[in-house]
């Protein structure tokens, strides 16, 4: 978040952003950061949400890069994606930092 930042580089940022404005999406986040491990299928059993619901939200997660997922055989194991939430974390931070100095 730069004088050269275009367009296209806050797309990344503002899917993100998007999957991240859910409570359950969040709760899953943390969910995921506290067992410090990959989950399978256990998620349905600490939120109160149906199968369908955690599915879906765990697809945007995954469309959005925060999470990783892997099938196993009948079951989807899901992980925090670390890399992508410190990139995101350091991009929020640059853009708010940019921000401050306005007005």
């Amino acid at each position: 978040m730069n004088a050269t930042t275009t367009l296209e580089d806050f797309e990344s940022l503002a899917l993100a952003c998007k999957a991240l404005s859910h409570p359950a999406r969040l709760a899953i986040l943390q969910t995921l950061a506290r067992r410090g491990t990959c989950i399978c299928g256990e998620i349905v059993e600490v939120l109160p949400l149906s199968q369908a619901t955690v599915s879906q939200h765990l697809k945007v997660l995954k469309e959005a890069g925060l999470i990783t997922g892997e099938v196993d055989g009948p079951r989807s194991c899901y992980c925090i994606n670390n890399a992508t939430l410190q990139a995101l974390g350091a991009q929020l931070g640059q853009m708010f930092r940019a921000l401050e100095g306005c007005c």
